[in-house]
């Protein structure tokens, strides 16, 4: 090495006691050459497999392909944590230069010809060489990801190909700069006389966030989420409600260097060329294919199905919010802005319930705990606070082990909202479990974006704030859990349509009974949520979930027809979604949950592209598989904790989804569980 890659911390192994990342050595300007390098080794040992002169065998290809490009994915993981996390105007600069670059590569590995002719000649000879079903599914899994890909296509089409790839690399992230841009140039900041209706926990939360951004004695609402829906839900003033609303919903929509509508065009039409390119009539049919859904129609069937009796009872709440309106001499109609205001004042009224009531017994410590303990009652982790250097004070650490005491992962928990952050919440790692080069233990994080309270004071989360931590540690428990042997197929490395199973699935054990009577304890008093008020909020679980399902169901369709357009050639994108929203007749007084300007899910990464509609299905599956556990009687039942462990959790992709939800529940689900859950069934037979 040179004396500057000698002094690269990018470049080293991680050796310190946690085996973290140097965090407080790595300076932006490392990553570059960083990148440079580990990109430059990884070609190296793709082009030794591809020329190795050895008739190819799993050993030299498969495995060989598993051992290679370990420092690209150390720097890597590195860099996209911080993009993501703790983000700045270098980072942001060194990832709108970096993704193209890693695009490229990519390129260059998946369309090796001579590459691809040795997993070909691998997976034409695999029932005679003797696989054992890991092996059989890692071999499977790549000679799939080739040909998606484009490996077997002519050289011009791949040429094509390899264009679009990087130029949607970079679309992509300069997509999710443009919205955390727009997030960040957006507060609304109040004077005393602004809080009608606020409660102390929302007031004390703006005051902490007017602190944060430099006007102290005011208060601050953001775009954060927690931050702005908060407003929604309790502020009188009807005038303030409307201008946070607008700004909220209009992010990647307003215009100049941030407006996302050009983006997502040309995105939405290399998208449809891409999968021409690959013999698909349309992106959405390319994606789905290797799905568990397999086709659109498939989905379109579960969301048609979910989306008549959803608006049958989004009617029903829209009449009664605006009795309510007319009852208190309202001369207005019900408007977007105003439903969550309007929505908890009915839940007080009907259920004697309001969030200002229930907050305090939702400590973010408290319901972490929560979380923790579920995951030891149900697969038998520890979780040990240790101290440890990482890339914001604001983040901790935590040791997990099993019940044997073996050391199972390091957990990361980074849960508040500040302007260096991306919005949302998402799990992601710094190291995947695999067996192959060691017994490799992964480093799994969460990161949300909850209020941070005023110094001194706890922090108090809404109830779907717990749901939102419950989910992202479900997905945590999905890496930390892994137990596989090939990376390929370690964790969450699993079709986006089943990816949802184990968060959502988890979120049914913050509902239960028992553990809101332990950890629901009230931050002044440390008293218990009283009976009566549990099972008055337990009551609630259906309450206006027609808005619920229809704000997102929404989005899901407008992502399936989107990216089902043949081309988009000319696309306008306000006037598509305006048009798709009136054909499946969107309710007026809902927005969608994600208009497509600030869509992260499809068009920062692209992840969830003609796939939004996964959580909706993922959720099937997990209304009956928490029901396993229903029809037990017990909420922990050892038997059934074990068989999710084994097939859902640890497995990580070793066998096709189906395969393995039938493996843990012994058939397939139907939706009926779901629409019970979301109490739907009820609104369609009236």
């Amino acid at each position: 090495m040179t004396t500057a890659e000698e002094q690269n911390p990018l470049l080293s192994d991680w050796t310190g006691a946690l085996e973290l990342p140097p965090f407080a050595a790595i300076k932006p300007g490392h990553f570059r050459p960083a990148f440079d390098r580990a990109l430059a080794a990884h070609r190296a040992e793709i082009d030794a497999i591809a020329a190795n002169p050895a008739p190819a065998d799993f050993e030299n290809t498969i495995a060989a392909l598993e051992r290679g490009g370990r420092a690209l994915e150390r720097i890597a993981s590195v860099f996209f944590v911080l993009a993501g996390a703790d983000t700045s105007d270098q980072i942001e600069a060194i990832e709108r230069d970096v993704s193209p670059l890693l695009a490229r590569h990519n390129n260059a590995l998946y369309l090796n010809r001579a590459l691809y002719a040795r997993i070909a000649d691998l997976y034409s000879r695999r029932e005679a060489l003797s696989l054992d079903a890991e092996q059989a599914r890692v071999l499977e899994r790549y000679h799939t990801r080739f040909v998606r890909s484009g490996a077997a296509i002519e050289k011009p089409a791949q040429d094509r190909l390899a264009a679009i790839n990087e130029r949607l690399a970079s679309l992509g992230t300069q997509f999710g700069q443009n919205v955390l841009s727009d997030e960040k140039s957006f507060v609304m900041v109040l004077e005393e006389g602004d809080l009608a209706g606020l409660p102390d926990f929302a007031v004390a939360a703006a005051r902490a966030a007017a602190d944060e951004r430099g006007h102290p004695g005011k208060y601050v609402i953001t775009l954060a989420r927690s931050s702005v829906e908060t407003f929604l839900q309790f502020s009188s003033r009807r005038d303030l409600r409307e201008k946070a609303f607008q700004a909220w919903i209009a992010r990647g929509e307003n215009g100049g260097e941030t407006d996302n509508r050009t983006l997502i065009a040309e995105m939405v039409a290399l998208r449809a060329e891409r999968a021409k390119l690959l013999g698909f009539a349309n992106f959405a049919d390319y994606r789905l294919d290797d799905q568990m859904a397999k086709t659109p129609q498939a989905a379109r069937n579960l969301l048609d199905e979910v989306w008549g009796k959803a608006l049958t009872k989004a009617n029903i709440e829209r009449d009664s919010l605006q009795a309510m309106i007319a009852e208190e001499g309202g001369n207005f109609a019900l408007a977007p802005h105003d439903w969550r205001y309007y929505a908890e004042r009915l839940r007080k009224a009907r259920y004697d319930l309001d969030e200002a009531e229930i907050k305090p017994y939702f400590q973010l410590e408290k319901i972490i705990e929560a979380a923790f303990e579920t995951a030891n009652r149900l697969f038998g982790l520890s979780f040990r606070r240790v101290n440890a250097a990482l890339y914001h004070p604001d983040a901790r650490a935590w040791n997990v082990s099993d019940a044997k005491g073996n050391h199972v992962a390091l957990f990361i928990g980074d849960y508040f909202a500040r302007p260096s952050k991306h919005s949302g919440a998402w799990m992601t790692s710094l190291r995947d479990q695999e067996k192959l080069t060691g017994n490799i233990r992964p480093i799994v994080l969460n990161i949300c974006n909850f209020s941070k309270p005023a110094a001194g004071e706890p922090a108090l989360l809404s109830f779907d704030d717990a749901r939102t931590l419950f989910h992202e540690f479900g997905h945590a428990l999905h890496g930390m859990l892994s137990d596989v042997t090939y990376p390929l197929l370690a964790g969450t490395a699993v079709p986006s349509d089943f990816v949802e199973l184990p968060s959502q699935l988890y979120e049914h054990w913050l509902e239960v009974p028992e553990v809101l009577r332990k950890y629901a304890l009230h931050a002044r008093t440390g008293q218990a949520m009283p009976k009566a008020l549990l099972d008055r909020l337990l009551a609630t679980r259906t309450f206006n979930q027609g808005f619920a399902t229809i704000e997102y169901t929404a989005c899901a369709l407008v992502d399936l027809d989107l990216h089902s357009l043949p081309d988009a050639e000319a696309l306008d994108v306000t006037a598509f979604e305006r048009k798709d929203l009136e054909r499946i007749a969107m309710p007026a007084e809902i927005v969608m949950r994600h208009r497509l300007p600030h869509f992260q899910h499809l068009f920062s990464g692209g992840g969830y592209a003609a796939g939004y509609y996964s959580y909706m299905w993922s959720e099937v599956l997990d209304a009956d598989a928490f029901a396993a556990f229903e029809e037990t009687g017990n909420a922990f039942d050892p038997a059934t904790a074990k068989r999710l462990r084994d097939y859902v959790y640890s497995a990580g992709n070793r066998r096709d989804p189906a395969d393995a939800y039938k493996a843990f529940r012994g058939r397939l689900p139907t939706v009926d569980a779901l629409l019970k859950k979301r109490g739907l069934v009820e609104a369609a037979a009236r």
